[in-house]
């Protein structure tokens, strides 16, 4: 009885799990494709970047808000920023989880 307890507390934690990592993996995604960009950022414009960001938004899924991309560059440096927040649903419990995927490097 209490190795079946323990499958199935373990079941559920994968289970629920599931969702959570989800969102980490594509806010893990996402900014690993902007730190891709920002290497190659010296011969692409500010509007490719921002066009390859929001179709690699629109390919993982993510909401509305990944798209609003906002990019800096200065002389030596560049900075690629976005914002969302992922809704987590759990029963009896629900949860929005802020990302804030970054990625800078120099020129």
């Amino acid at each position: 009885m209490g190795c079946l307890f323990s499958l199935l507390i373990a079941a559920a934690v994968i289970y629920f799990g599931v969702d959570i990592g989800g969102a980490y993996w594509r806010f893990y995604e996402y900014q690993d494709d902007m730190s891709q960009l920002v290497k190659f950022a010296p011969r692409t414009s500010n509007e490719n970047l921002i066009a390859r960001l929001r179709a690699d938004a629109d390919s993982l899924s993510l909401p509305d808000d990944a798209r609003r991309i906002s990019i800096r560059r200065s002389e030596t440096m560049l900075e690629i920023d976005a914002e969302y927040d992922e809704h987590i649903e759990f029963p009896m419990y629900e949860r929005d989880i802020h990302f804030h995927p970054h990625a800078e490097g120099p020129l």
